[in-house]
C-alpha cells in the first residue's frame, strides 16, 4: 500500500499542533478545557507554575489554533477548538492504515515462508 498524499491541514498547521501537544502542561490544559471554558486563573490552579507561565502556554495553544480566547468583561475565558486535533488524527490515521497494511503484507509473506520451510522438512524426511 502506498501512502496517499494527505489533503487535510497544511504542514505548518500540523507542525504547530504537534509542537503544542509536545508539552505535558499544554496537553493537561487541553484536557481541562475539554470539560468547558476556563480562565487563566482556573487553568493555573492545578499546576505548580505561575499564571504568566500558564499564559505563555495558552499563547502557544492559541497560535496553533487549539484554543480560542474570548473577552467576557474582565474575564478572558479559553475554550477548546478541536479542529486541529481532528486534522492531526486524520493525518495519523493515514499512517496507521499504511503501517497496518504493511504489517499484514509482512505477516502474509512470513506465513508463506513458514509453509515453505515445513514442506521442505517433510520432503527431507521422506528421502531418508
Amino acid at each position: 500500500m502506498k501512502l496517499k498524499s494527505y489533503k487535510g491541514a497544511s504542514p505548518a498547521r500540523l507542525d504547530a499542533t504537534f509542537a503544542a501537544l509536545a508539552d505535558p502542561t499544554r496537553r493537561a490544559i487541553l484536557a481541562h478545557l475539554a470539560s468547558g471554558d476556563a480562565s487563566v486563573a482556573e487553568l493555573a490552579e492545578p499546576f505548580a507554575i505561575s499564571q504568566p507561565a500558564i499564559s505563555k502556554h495558552l499563547r502557544v495553544l492559541e497560535s496553533a489554533g487549539l484554543i480560542v480566547r474570548e473577552r467576557a468583561a474582565q474575564r478572558r475565558p479559553s475554550r477548546l477548538n478541536a479542529k486541529p486535533l481532528a486534522e492531526a488524527c486524520q493525518w495519523l490515521a493515514e499512517y496507521r492504515r499504511f503501517w497496518e497494511s504493511s504489517f499484514q503484507q509482512l505477516d502474509a509473506l512470513l506465513g508463506e515462508e513458514k509453509t515453505k520451510k515445513k514442506k521442505g522438512k517433510k520432503r527431507k524426511h521422506k528421502k531418508h
